[in-house]
């Protein structure tokens, strides 16, 4: 069926179309209107493939005028179907910018399903130049559907503002402010870098667009803090703004664990235990060449087997035995839990292998009878770990990160701060939640304070205990710089929604969760690990894409996605001589006012006038002349 129906679209590829609706009454006047003029028009959509058009346009018989222009009519076929001046329809933007920012596809997997599925055919150029112009129509009509959005927003009793950045090697640095009970993205924008001057104007239009939030989730970095409580203090009333838990540990523990763990990766990449480790795991594999699936066979046997006394096999199963020791080791990442640096602590992990691993050996080489070749390769391996087992250095570093990691888990535990799954379709409840959900921050609250009653009595005034001091003063200033924003999560809800309480999330897990799913995105797409030419050169309202794949922001929007293409020519009914993206665009870059303090080293601006022949012409003109000294 797909076949025949691809078939009869190609059937119809470039067919001439009269099209001749009635004129009806002059809109300005009331008057009769009279043909002006027939004009042909190609068109491509999916609908329809490819097509000529002749269209008939009427004009108003007493020629009046609106805006210095003769008052016309054209056909409402095609202007449902086509931009103004365009000849690529709707509905093929609408294809091509859910597959390029929802779906994150290549230009040329868009191309082929285009002409596979329906018999368009397009250059990969024009493909590039279809997802931008969907941005900046879906970004029009985000605007245009800002008071059903806002609505939307008051009947669930307000909306958090989670605000936060992210980018790439300094570069592509993409604002977003996000809702956190709705997870809809209400604006981004491209900034020159992080600073209170220049996130503070993006947040007020935020607010004059959806109204005040009820709380201010950030970071703690200092541009977004200063800018949230400027925002705060410009709306009046208390609104709460909230510094996000998991930020907030993971300061305190960089903080606490990179000087010793950082001391502790320095030693273990001075005696080399590393690539110790795994010359030793590829000379044992090398050495069993073929017979190492009957050496696995081996290792597994001796596993199973009940102790006899630490005695390792002999001939290849020891070998494969010894190998696996070594593999173990290296394997110290999987005592982990993915949660990346100081919630992993790897080289304390590597320690507490090593020198479990240089103890086992040491059990080993005390029984006799056992294989010279498999003894010569367990005193290799026994000899690569020796340094871990020493007071000096290792055991000495590595008993401060023991000490600070202990110190860093009592702050976490009593936090509380555990991960939660993160979805972009999370069903909504407006509805508000029972009292006792309020419960848990309250004891959160009362951990805290419990812990920093028992830090201030623990630390030493003085005497020998240096570094448990100074761990102790580090949690505690950062207590002292943020306690305030720890807590206030419980929102209490108006009036009309019964009473009740809404939480605000205690971390901004969900805005950085859709950051980490753009840039997945990205990377499959692009194929590049690092992306930061692809985030400099990504639009900022692909983060308003992501909202399409919330079904109630979508209903809000335009219904469905079928009715999208509708949407967008809705926008342009009130002129049919230019897009109504070009004239935003138009008056944008009319009124624009260069705000931004531009603080990066070498921003794209910039970069594209020094690189120019002209400027390496000047300068070196300049160099090679013999000008007087002043």
């Amino acid at each position: 069926m797909q076949a025949a129906g691809q078939r009869r679209l190609l059937s119809t590829a470039g067919i001439l179309v009269r099209v001749d609706e009635a004129s009806g009454p002059c809109p300005h006047c009331g008057g009769p209107m009279d043909v002006q003029k027939t004009i042909g028009r190609h068109g491509v959509t999916l609908e329809h493939g490819s097509f000529v058009a002749h269209e008939t346009v009427y004009a108003c018989a007493a020629r009046c005028c609106k805006d210095g222009a003769l008052v016309t009519r054209r056909a409402q076929t095609l202007a449902d179907r086509l931009p103004p001046k365009g000849t690529v329809g709707y509905d093929v933007m609408v294809f091509v910018g859910l597959a390029r920012f929802v779906e994150y596809r290549q230009r040329e997997q868009i191309r082929a399903s285009l002409h596979a599925q329906h018999g368009v055919v397009l250059s990969a150029g024009e493909i590039s130049a279809l997802g931008r112009r969907f941005l900046a129509y879906l970004e029009l009509l985000h605007e245009t559907r800002a008071d059903a959005l806002r609505a939307a927003l008051d009947q669930d009793g307000g909306w958090p503002l989670h605000v936060d950045a992210t980018g790439e090697g300094g570069r592509g640095t993409l604002l977003v402010a996000w809702t956190g009970w709705r997870r809809w993205v209400l604006g981004a924008w491209k900034v020159p870098t992080e600073r209170a001057e220049v996130i503070l104007p993006r947040l007020r239009a935020v607010t004059e667009q959806f109204g005040t939030p009820c709380a201010v989730m950030r970071d703690l970095g200092r541009a977004v803090t200063q800018a949230g409580d400027d925002l705060v203090s410009e709306l009046g009333g208390y609104i709460p703004t909230l510094a996000c838990h998991l930020h907030f540990l993971r300061d305190v523990g960089s903080d606490l664990l990179e000087g010793p763990h950082g001391e502790l990766r320095t030693l273990f990449r001075r005696f080399k235990i590393k690539p110790g480790l795994r010359a030793l795991a590829r000379d044992l594999g090398r050495a069993l060449g073929t017979d190492i699936a009957q050496a696995r066979k081996g290792l597994s046997e001796w596993q199973t087997q009940l102790d006899q006394g630490h005695l390792l096999p002999d001939g290849q199963a020891g070998l494969a035995t010894v190998r696996a020791l070594a593999q173990w080791i290296l394997d110290y990442h999987a005592d982990g839990n993915d949660q990346g640096f100081p919630f992993d602590l790897p080289y304390l992990d590597l320690y507490r292998r090593g020198r479990t691993a240089r103890r086992a050996a040491d059990a080993f080489l005390r029984r006799d009878g056992t294989d010279v070749q498999v003894s010569k390769a367990l005193g290799r391996l026994h000899s690569i770990l020796q340094p871990i087992d020493s007071q000096i250095p290792f055991e000495k570093v590595a008993t401060t990160v023991r000490a600070r990691a202990a110190l860093f888990t009592e702050l976490r535990d009593a936090l509380r701060l555990r991960p939660k799954p993160f979805g972009r379709n999370v069903p909504v409840s407006p509805a508000p939640i029972p009292e006792h959900a309020a419960a848990e921050l309250r004891d959160i609250e009362a951990a805290v304070n419990t812990l920093t009653t028992s830090l201030h009595s623990r630390r030493p005034a003085r005497g020998p205990a240096q570094d448990q001091r100074q761990a102790i003063d580090t949690v505690l200033a950062h207590l002292d710089r943020h306690g305030h924003a720890l807590f206030g999560h419980v929102i209490r809800l108006s009036g009309h929604l019964s009473g009740g309480i809404r939480l605000v999330d205690r971390t901004n897990n969900g805005l950085e969760g859709l950051f980490d799913e753009m840039k997945h995105g990205e990377r499959r797409r692009s194929g590049r690990k690092v992306l930061t030419q692809d985030l400099e050169q990504l639009p900022p309202a692909s983060a308003l894409a992501t909202n399409l794949r919330s079904p109630d922001y979508v209903a809000i929007l335009c219904g469905s996605l079928d009715q999208l293409p509708r949407a967008f020519a809705q926008l342009d009914t009130a002129s049919r001589r230019r897009p109504a993206v070009v004239a935003r665009d138009a008056a944008r870059t009319a009124d624009a006012n260069d705000c931004d303090v531009v603080s990066a080293s070498l921003p794209t601006a910039d970069r594209v006038l020094i690189r120019t022949e002209h400027m390496n012409r000047r300068i070196h003109a300049a160099a090679r002349s013999r000008a007087p000294h002043c």
